[in-house]
């Protein structure tokens, strides 16, 4: 066992899989939670990564020690459906939660994550927890917040290796919704909110495998509505609806296991030739379809300061990342060539299919949160729908 704080008198504390645990200060939802160990090393944007749909089952390490000076809001809520609304189990800082200092919020921090029955904990040695995952991979854990102390490590211990981990899990059936829906809000802007777009030049058509809201603003923002379609959705479908694009959204778990009930569908519409953009779990998907191979991940790609090459143009961007599987470039086919890069280990990023209107990337181009290097992609994807319209 390690830990920074004394056993005896902590109220909340980590256990890990192979047995260590680290015990500081419960906060948030009281109880215990079960899930895979990830860092992110964002240093804003707390609230938007505990509501992204794509950290299901995942308990989420915080490598900037200060998190909660921003407080909560209604408005910064990336879930689009009321099923996706519990994602991150936990959430674990070195400090203990900062105070509000923002004029944007509403709600103390921790009180949020008691509601949203997040689990917090600090107190920890996070950048000990940090160095552990690089070295030795995402870990199976256990979190627990008991007010009045008295923890039983040793049943944490058991919680933590009990768990079956997210491999070979479909987690995206859990955190979508079966009826389909329209979506025409468009980004924040200040003293006005979310508001909705005018008149709109697309239809898009959006599969939903835990589409994160800001990816729905990012398509109202170039002129596209959407209807939103459950990822079980057959290729007749959505080609139904005669959408000038369509999307392939982020979500979690295994892509394989998504890919089970979701590629043949994806194979029709690559075939179809309508406009496709993949993101995240989408764009693995994606990569699937067209013959190539994902892989696990030893630690995964978690924060909002990551650097990624267009081999296009050579631009680098500054872009949000969360995904814990990869696109395995050495299985790319003939026709299918590698279009963006990360600069941290060289993982791919983004696919291009030749004399397909596809745009395909790993990263999150909505870059909630994170800076908006990326935001150009849309403006890209409504160029091949308005191509793919004038045929």
């Amino acid at each position: 066992m390690s830990s920074k704080q004394d056993l005896s008198t902590a109220t909340g504390a980590l256990a890990l899989h192979d047995g260590a645990v680290f015990a500081g200060y419960g906060a948030g939802a009281a109880g215990t939670q079960t899930g895979e160990l990830c860092f992110n090393t964002a240093m804003t944007g707390y609230q938007e990564i505990l509501t992204d749909p794509s950290y299901a089952q995942q308990l989420v390490l915080f490598t900037f020690p200060h998190i909660g000076n921003v407080g909560a809001n209604p408005e910064d809520h990336e879930e689009s459906t009321p099923q996706a609304s519990h994602a991150a189990r936990g959430a674990i800082f070195r400090e203990p939660i900062t105070a509000p200092s923002n004029w944007r919020a509403a709600e103390d921090f921790g009180a949020w994550l008691a509601r949203k029955g997040i689990i917090g904990l600090s107190g920890v040695d996070t950048r000990a927890l940090t160095r552990r995952i690089r070295e030795l991979g995402m870990p199976k854990a256990a979190i627990c917040h008991q007010p009045g102390g008295n923890i039983d490590f040793t049943a944490l211990i058991a919680a933590a290796k009990a768990w079956p981990g997210l491999d070979h899990a479909d987690l995206a059936a859990d955190v979508v919704q079966a009826a389909p829906y329209e979506h025409t809000e468009g980004l924040w802007k200040p003293g006005l909110g979310h508001v909705p777009m005018g008149n709109a030049e697309f239809h898009t058509v959006v599969l939903d495998f835990g589409v994160k809201k800001n990816i729905l603003r990012n398509l109202a923002n170039v002129g596209a509505r959407s209807t939103v379609l459950n990822g079980d959705a057959s290729a007749a479908d959505v080609l139904a609806l005669k959408p000038d694009g369509v999307v392939l959204s982020n979500g979690p778990g295994y892509p394989a296991a998504t890919y089970v009930r979701s590629g043949a569908m994806i194979r029709e519409l690559i075939a179809s030739g309508v406009p496709i953009l993949g993101i995240c779990l989408g764009h693995q998907m994606l990569a699937l379809a067209l013959g190539a191979r994902t892989v696990k991940m030893a630690q995964g790609h978690h924060g909002a300061n990551h650097p990624v090459k267009d081999l296009a143009t050579g631009k680098v961007e500054i872009v949000s990342m969360n995904h814990g599987f990869t696109v395995d470039v050495a299985t790319l086919p003939a026709g299918v060539a590698e279009s963006h890069r990360s600069l941290f280990d060289g993982t791919n990023s983004g696919l291009a299919v030749a004399g397909k209107p596809i745009i395909s990337v790993q990263h999150h181009p909505e870059a909630s949160p994170g800076p908006q290097d990326s935001f150009y992609l849309f403006e890209r994807f409504a160029g091949l729908m308005r191509d793919h319209r004038g045929k």
